[in-house]
């Protein structure tokens, strides 16, 4: 009894970081679904493609501007983009509340991508651009513990595989 007394402050630490984690493994499904809608948009081959995948990997590379291209048309088909081709605030933390719990990530979420955005204003280019602020809205979760683990994505890749 007295060990669980001890381990209930560790594990009420613990467990809002793994909700958010799961909400941000929301997100990204969510916001994947677009992806095959966009892929001959933005002239993503089936290798790319199957690269987006990859995306929270830690070896993961953003040095095609298709990517970019493929992130900002699945940003506009859920209505996340300026027409500067820049974040709209109030759809995109909409867009993140309407997941499970999305409104634990939702106003952080949209900070640490307007704060990646101001670093990479000077780029013309919008497809570079949004490659260059999905690098680092990444590194940004990564550093926060919220990015899923591939394997947490790979579950669930595989359960809705099986679910259709």
């Amino acid at each position: 009894m007295l060990f669980l007394l001890r381990a209930l402050p560790l594990l009420a630490a613990v467990l809002p970081l793994r909700a958010d984690v799961n909400v941000m493994k929301d997100v990204t499904l969510g916001f994947g679904q677009a992806l095959d809608k966009c892929r001959q948009e933005s002239q993503l081959t089936e290798e790319k493609m199957e690269e987006f995948f990859h995306f929270w990997r830690d070896d993961f590379k953003f040095e095609h501007r298709e990517l970019g291209c493929a992130i900002q048309c699945m940003s506009r088909h859920y209505n996340q983009l300026t027409d500067s081709s820049r974040m709209h605030h109030d759809n995109t933390e909409q867009f993140i509340k309407s997941f499970p719990n999305g409104e634990v990530l939702a106003r952080q979420m949209v900070e640490l991508i307007h704060s990646c955005e101001k670093q990479y204003d000077h780029e013309d280019d919008h497809c570079w651009r949004i490659l260059h602020v999905a690098d680092c809205f990444k590194q940004g979760c990564v550093q926060r513990g919220i990015a899923p683990s591939m394997e947490m994505m790979m579950t669930e890749f595989i359960m809705e595989a099986e679910a259709r």
